[in-house]
């Protein structure tokens, strides 16, 4: 049976009280969401894995962002996101291997990320060097037992399974975002299943709207007033066999994201009850 949690960031603020915050919510499961390299420290370790204990909490992913510029639009994403720009590649690399040995360490399996603008050409020549950098990277974490999960969104379904084809590791999934899929305008998230679902490792409870912009991103909306539909996504990845969380993702600040994350949870409950 599916589970619902929801995101919880991984900086300074002690982590037991980010998980008395998601307990005090009826929830039990998150993704981690790591962006302070900082943060990823031994002496840490200790006080994830005893807060975990304490409240009952399991940590399903750990979302490993990177350094450098960062541009969320079709225009300096290209340039700045993820591993494809070669000029951060290198560096990102180290980042996310940093971050699969944190995980090792606390017992997280899954490893998430954004990868970029993944070239839909393949005989991009960006396209070559990304899928070497990714082979290296997936081969690393399989040794590790170990899973890379590309957060949906900047790519086409197709252009992921053809990269994951190309790359070749059984340790690559998915981390369907089905709110990304539309505000990139990179297809529909239902659809996505038949394309990428039998990747699915985890997935984001959000929702949003399409671009009305040729050089902007579209807006994330409360779930249920966007473009998502639920019901037949969780009806799809039921069908799928897929059993893992769905990771409610609200990113506002402030007590009208906890008021969001809520009803998201009631009608995300309500929606697996029915299978």
């Amino acid at each position: 049976m599916m589970t619902i949690g929801t995101c919880v960031s991984f900086d300074a603020t002690p982590i037991a009280e980010k998980f008395k915050n998601l307990t005090a919510l009826g929830l039990h499961h998150c993704q981690l969401m790591s962006w302070d390299q900082s943060q990823r420290t031994d002496e840490r370790v200790q006080e994830v894995l005893d807060a975990c204990k304490e409240y009952d909490v399991t940590i399903t992913a750990l979302w490993c962002g990177w350094e450098g510029p960062v541009q969320w639009n079709f225009y300096g994403g290209q340039e700045t996101l993820g591993l494809v720009p070669e000029a951060y590649r290198y560096a990102r690399l180290q980042n996310l291997l940093q971050g699969a040995q944190f995980a090792k360490k606390i017992g997280v399996t899954d490893i998430v990320t954004h990868m970029g603008y993944v070239p839909e050409n393949p005989y991009d020549p960006h396209y070559s060097g990304f899928v070497a950098v990714v082979t290296y990277l997936a081969e690393v974490l399989k040794f590790n037992g170990q899973y890379l999960l590309f957060e949906t969104g900047q790519e086409t379904p197709v252009t992921l399974l053809r990269l994951f084809e190309d790359v070749g590791f059984d340790n690559l999934g998915v981390n369907l975002d089905p709110a990304n899929l539309i505000l990139y305008g990179k297809g529909n998230p239902v659809d996505a299943l038949d394309v990428i679902g039998k990747y699915v490792r985890g997935v984001h409870g959000k929702d949003g709207k399409y671009p009305t912009s040729g050089r902007e991103l579209g807006w994330e909306t409360p779930m249920g007033q966007g473009k998502v539909d639920f019901p037949a996504l969780i009806k799809g990845l039921h069908e799928l066999g897929y059993d893992g969380c769905i990771t409610i993702e609200r990113e506002i600040e402030g007590d009208q994201q906890t008021a969001d994350i809520v009803m998201a949870r009631d009608m995300l409950q309500g929606i697996i009850d029915s299978l």
